[in-house]
């Protein structure tokens, strides 16, 4: 069984404090969460204290390995979408796909 991983480096420029971090994370965060089946989470700790870089993880699993390659490419355009409304960029991104066998 396939598990699809995608990594987004955020870069908020106009980030001030970690409230104005959190708001864009957690906007982008939201959005993917309703508009795919998809887990979201935050990652690398030691970059949640850094007002302007946040690094997000999105994971989904399928039985399909064509699906989750189609399921990423759109979750990374809606991200990208999503960043620049809240006021952040999608600096880097990558795929890992690993396939799990039961």
């Amino acid at each position: 069984m396939p598990i699809a991983s995608l990594t987004l480096e955020i870069r908020i420029e106009h980030a001030q404090s970690l409230k104005d971090k959190r708001q864009v994370v957690r906007s982008v965060k939201d959005k993917l969460r309703a508009a795919f089946n998809v887990s979201v989470a935050e990652l690398e700790p030691e970059t949640q204290s850094v007002w302007n870089r946040a690094t997000i993880g999105v994971v989904a699993v399928s039985d399909s390995r064509d699906y989750l390659r189609g399921l990423m490419d759109k979750v990374e355009r809606a991200a990208t979408r999503h960043a620049n409304n809240a006021g952040g960029e999608i600096v880097d991104s990558w795929v890992e796909m690993v396939e799990v066998v039961e």
